[in-house]
C-alpha cells in the first residue's frame, strides 16, 4: 500500500513553533487514527518513520508531534520546564485531527514509547472518554522505592532548580548503546543528529521524576483499553514497571505482553525480524478494536462505559521465544525503574 507523509508546523498556546507529521494510505481512507507520543530526546520524522509507515500501509492514519525542546520544535533542547506543557500540546494537536470531518467517525488511539507512555496516560487521564485505547511500548509509569532520590536530596535540588534549571547535572549511561540491540541501527541513532543525546538537565529530571510518581499514584484511575510491550532484557525501563500498570489499572480490556531477549528499543534497534513480530502484533491488537462511530454513538459513549465497566475481556498474552518456546508473563519479578536510566544495578537511574 502506497503511503503518503505530510508535515507541519504548528503554534502552541505558548506562542512556539511545533513540528508535526502525519502517514496516511494513499489511495483509502484510514482504517483508524494513532497518535504517536515519542520518548524523552526521541523525535517523529525519522525516528518514528518506521513506526508511522509500518502502521500507514496497515491501512491506519498516524499523526505525531514533537514536544517542545525535541526535534523540529522550538524551545530550548530537551529542557521540560513543565511535564504537563508536553501533555497540553499533544491533547491540543491530536484532537484537532479527530475534528476533522473525514476523520470523526474514526477510533482514535494513542501510541507511546518510553516518556511518551506517560503522556499517552496523562491524556486519558486528561479526557478519559475520548480515546478507545493505547498501545503502550516500554512505557515510564512507574519509579522503583529502590532508585527514587532520598526525599532530602529531591529537597535540595528543589531549592536551586529555578536558579540553574538548563543545568546538565544528571549522570547517566549512554542510553543509545543500553537500548538499541542491533548495532547497525544504534549506529543509525546515533548520527540522527534531532537524537538528544546529552544530560538530561536538571528541571527536566525533576519534571520527569514528579511525573513517573504521579502517574504511578494513578495507575488505578486507568480505564481504557491498552495493550503493552515490554522487551525482558530491557535495562533503561524495567519490564516489572509494565506488570504494575497491568494489575493496578482499571481497565476491563487490557493485555501485556513480554518479548524475550529484547532490549528497549522493541520498534528501532531490534533485528528486522523482530521488529516485524511487534509490528504484527500491534497491528493485530489495533485491527480487533478499530470501528466506525456514528456520532450518537461518542455521545453515549461515557454513559455506556460506566453502565457496562467490565464488558471487554481481559488478556494476557504469552511470549513465543526466538527459538520457538512459549515463555510466560509471570516468569520474572524485579525492581521498578523509571525513564531516565537502567536498572538499579546499573546505576543509571539515581540522580
Amino acid at each position: 500500500m502506497d503511503v503518503d507523509y505530510h508535515e507541519e508546523f504548528v503554534t502552541s498556546s505558548r506562542g512556539l513553533q511545533l513540528f508535526t507529521c502525519g502517514w496516511k494510505p494513499a489511495s483509502s481512507s484510514p482504517k483508524a487514527l494513532v497518535f504517536l507520543c515519542h520518548g524523552y530526546g526521541a523525535e517523529c520524522s525519522v525516528f518514528m518513520r518506521a513506526c508511522g509507515v509500518k502502521l500507514a500501509t496497515a491501512g491506519y492514519g498516524v499523526f505525531g508531534i514533537d514536544y517542545e525542546g525535541h526535534g523540529k520544535s522550538m524551545g530550548a533542547r530537551c529542557y521540560i520546564q513543565k511535564f504537563d506543557n508536553l501533555v497540553a500540546d499533544c491533547d491540543r494537536f491530536f484532537k484537532s485531527i479527530c475534528d476533522m470531518e473525514e476523520y470523526r467517525s474514526k477510533s482514535r488511539f494513542l501510541y507511546g514509547e518510553s516518556m511518551g507512555g506517560a503522556v499517552a496516560l496523562l491524556l486519558h487521564r486528561k479526557d478519559p472518554t475520548f480515546w478507545d485505547g493505547a498501545v503502550l511500548v516500554a512505557p515510564m509509569c512507574k519509579i522503583s522505592e529502590k532508585v527514587k532520590p532520598h526525599p532530602v536530596v529531591v529537597s535540595l535540588l528543589t531549592q536551586v532548580e529555578e536558579i540553574i534549571p538548563k543545568w546538565k547535572i544528571v549522570p547517566t549511561k549512554d542510553v543509545i548503546d543500553s537500548a538499541f540491540k542491533d548495532p547497525v541501527k544504534r549506529e543509525k541513532i546515533r548520527k540522527n543528529k534531532l537524537m538528544y543525546q546529552d544530560k538530561p538537565r536538571l528541571k527536566t529530571a525533576l519534571e520527569m521524576l514528579r511525573t513517573s510518581m504521579d502517574v504511578e499514584d494513578s495507575l488505578s484511575e486507568v480505564t481504557m483499553p491498552f495493550f503493552i510491550l515490554h522487551g525482558e532484557a530491557d535495562i533503561v525501563t524495567d519490564p516489572e514497571v509494565s506488570r504494575a500498570l497491568y494489575e493496578r489499572a482499571a481497565s476491563a480490556d487490557k493485555t501485556i505482553k513480554l518479548y524475550p531477549g529484547m532490549w528497549h528499543g522493541l520498534t528501532a534497534g531490534e533485528p528486522d525480524e523482530n521488529v516485524e513480530l511487534v509490528f504484527s502484533d500491534i497491528v493485530a491488537w489495533l485491527d480487533e478494536r478499530s470501528r466506525h462511530w456514528k456520532p450518537e454513538e461518542r455521545a453515549r459513549a461515557p454513559q455506556e462505559a460506566e453502565k457496562h465497566p467490565q464488558e471487554a475481556s481481559v488478556k494476557i498474552a504469552p511470549v513465543s521465544s526466538s527459538n520457538g518456546g512459549v515463555e510466560s508473563t509471570d516468569q520474572r519479578r524485579g525492581s521498578f525503574l523509571c525513564g531516565l536510566g537502567g536498572r538499579p544495578n546499573q546505576q543509571q537511574c539515581r540522580m
